[in-house]
């Protein structure tokens, strides 16, 4: 029995150690290669099936967290850090008319141009006008902008803003007339027309006024009406060319390995810090929304140039994680000169000739600050350490827009400094 017994636990703990051993096997075995197929799957399906997929999760993921250095780090997708060439947005604008307003309009006499717009509008409805005197305060010349989406289609409703251009005081309850919406090339893309709704007020008695927001712009929900399309044929295209929104050339590589990663191949390049060209492979020639949407929503972790953006006028400063600061002292102090007046009165006696004057008593003050000192600034790793060490300071914000620019000055700031 004796033997048995320290059988039992002399296998007990061996039985542990090889169960862990093979645990250990398990997690340091290389996984599958990622398949250079084509998948159908997109990544959200991936990502909600590892055990399935997870060959070709880590071909979407290496290129980010080998990029990123650790999962702490947050990463973007690549929707949010570039958009497709080509798929964008066109500004329209027009000249037209708003009526119905309640003597808040233009002058006729000081906008020449309503006028004349007004005599137009009513001939060609058959009211002759020329020979009339108009005194209406009731209509104002505006000018209509939209922005016209893309791939918009015939009939699809957009919104439009409406701005006085004459000397209106308000377009608060005003139609805005039928008027064409025209591009840079002069042809017309929408009509619009409908009730103008404005965010502001403006109310006037005689000795007082009182005006909130801007009454004389205003905007029409769904006010503009779509007539022409302009033609993009996306799933015709060869080659896809990314815009980054923050050119850079670290980011543009990344994206491109990012995509090498999911598609397979080399067919993404980036050509400069703001492209990145993609080769439409032939599995995917004719499904350009297919592609999109598979590589739009990879992950990776956008670099940045370490910049810090100061703004005088309003004593904001705004540093990026990546600004480092070298070994430096500091010292921050303003000579102050204070003046302050006490005059006296000086009074003869009552037997003496003279009469009552004042005499003036200057005091003047003269503060150096002796007691600020030379500050040291260790050098930092991380914005926290270089925030910790301009606060140990005590300086406001005014004065750490100088003390930065003086730092960049001596060479001890690894950043640029942008002064808005």
């Amino acid at each position: 029995m004796l033997r048995l017994f320290r059988l039992r636990h002399l296998l007990t703990p061996l039985a542990a150690l090889l169960l862990a051993g093979a645990a250990m096997a398990a997690d340091l075995a290389p996984a599958a290669p990622p398949s250079r197929g084509g998948n159908s799957a997109s990544p959200q399906a991936q990502a909600q099936a590892p055990a399935r997929n997870g060959a070709a999760e880590a071909g979407v993921s290496r290129t980010a967290f080998a990029g990123s250095g650790g999962m702490g780090t947050a990463l973007s997708r690549i929707k949010d850090l570039a958009s497709v060439e080509g798929v964008r947005s066109n500004q329209i604008l027009g000249y037209g008319i708003v009526v119905g307003l309640n003597g808040t309009g233009d002058t006729l006499n000081n906008a020449p141009f309503t006028k004349q717009s007004l005599q137009a509008m009513l001939e060609r409805l058959g009211v002759n006008t020329r020979g009339a005197s108009m005194r209406t305060a009731n209509v104002a010349a505006v000018m209509v902008t939209a922005n016209l989406p893309p791939f918009a289609t015939q009939g699809t409703r957009l919104d439009v803003t409406v701005s006085a251009l004459g000397d209106a005081k308000s377009l608060q309850g005003g139609t805005l007339l039928a008027t064409p919406l025209l591009g840079a090339d002069g042809e017309v893309y929408a009509v619009s027309q409908g009730p103008v709704a404005i965010a502001g007020f403006s109310a006037e008695a005689e000795a007082a006024k009182i005006t909130r927001g801007v009454p004389t712009v205003g905007r029409i929900a769904n006010g503009g009406l779509i007539e022409r399309e302009i033609d993009f044929a996306l799933n015709k295209l060869k080659t896809l060319r990314l815009s980054l929104r923050n050119p850079d050339l670290t980011t543009a590589r990344r994206i491109a390995a990012a995509i090498n990663d999911f598609i397979g191949g080399d067919s993404a390049e980036p050509t400069d810090p703001s492209t990145v060209v993609l080769q439409i492979p032939p599995r995917f020639q004719g499904n350009m929304i297919r592609l999109l949407t598979d590589i739009e929503q990879l992950r990776i972790e956008p670099d940045q140039i370490a910049r810090v953006v100061i703004d005088e006028r309003s004593g904001i400063i705004v540093m990026g994680k990546d600004v480092r600061v070298s070994t430096v002292a500091v010292a921050q102090g303003n000579l102050t000169v204070t003046i302050s007046e006490e005059p006296q009165v000086s009074q003869p006696n009552e037997l003496a000739n003279g009469r009552t004057v004042v005499v003036p008593r200057s005091n003047v003050k003269v503060d150096t600050e002796g007691t600020n000192k030379l500050a040291l600034v260790k050098e930092s790793v991380t914005l926290r350490e270089l925030v910790d060490g301009l606060n140990a300071l005590g300086i406001g914000p005014r004065d750490l827009l100088s003390i930065l620019q003086a730092i960049k000055a001596a060479g001890a700031l690894q950043a640029d400094i942008e002064v808005m």
